[in-house]
């Protein structure tokens, strides 16, 4: 019980600021009539998609993050994932009363919006071995305002997904003392940040109505990504140390 409290207040706070953000946008998307609406989701897409392109020009090794993406999308598509965060969604908007909507639709895409990008991994790691929450903190607000704009326009689904973000990064917290190694090395982080770039440019284009994408569908990208560069770096050092003239 102490670790989720000592070791997870970021995780907390970013779930209470994504709740506090979603009732607010709740609240806007009643009053604001639709075409203000679209304009805000448009803005949002068009800064999830800049944002993206920053994150993804972090990557120093393309052809990694290339077959990844390649082996991510194949993956995510034989595991369902999309399908299922669907099937997840729908579920909860026929349990749940107040939902209406763009419910699932609001759901997946905050769901991968909020767990997508290097914040969250380096956040929940340093949360969970030292208690530092710093990272979480910024993240926490950068979250809160995205809630805002995407409740005010698809809905209570983005409510829900504070539940998701809760899970996904409590689990990274307990786990970090196994993935401190992505944050100790420089070329991991790099090419684990471009990739979540590249989610992030195909959830804005979803956002801004230009193709439908299915971005949770690429999520095992975020593990492949890592492990083909842990694997490249290691028949390096073994190339090294074979031929040391």
């Amino acid at each position: 019980m102490s670790f989720f409290l000592t070791r997870m207040r970021g995780t907390w706070l970013n779930f209470a600021t994504v709740i506090l953000g979603s009732l607010v946008g709740l609240g806007l998307g009643k009053a604001l009539p639709d075409p203000y609406m679209a304009v805000t989701l448009s803005g949002l897409g068009l800064v999830t998609l800049a944002l993206g392109v920053k994150m993804f020009l972090a990557g120093k090794e393309i052809a990694f993050i290339a077959l990844g993406i390649a082996g991510g999308g194949i993956l995510g598509t034989a595991l369902g994932i999309t399908p299922r965060l669907e099937s997840l969604g729908d579920l909860l908007k026929a349990a749940l009363p107040f939902s209406s909507g763009s419910f699932t639709e609001g759901f997946v895409t905050a769901t991968v919006l909020f767990c997508v990008g290097p914040m969250t991994l380096l956040g929940c790691i340093d949360d969970g071995l030292t208690g530092k929450s710093e990272l979480l903190r910024v993240k926490s607000i950068l979250d809160g305002f995205a809630a805002i704009f995407l409740a005010s326009t698809l809905g209570a689904g983005v409510l829900v997904s504070a539940f998701a973000v809760l899970l996904f990064q409590g689990v990274i917290s307990a786990l970090a003392n196994q993935l401190k190694g992505l944050r100790e090395n420089e070329s991991l982080l790099s090419e684990f940040t471009g990739t979540g770039g590249i989610l992030m440019i195909a959830t804005g284009l979803g956002l801004l109505k230009i193709v439908k994408l299915s971005p949770a569908d690429y999520l095992p990208a975020l593990a492949l990504v890592p492990a083909f560069v842990y694997l490249a770096d290691k028949r390096k050092n073994r190339s090294a140390e074979s031929n040391p003239g």
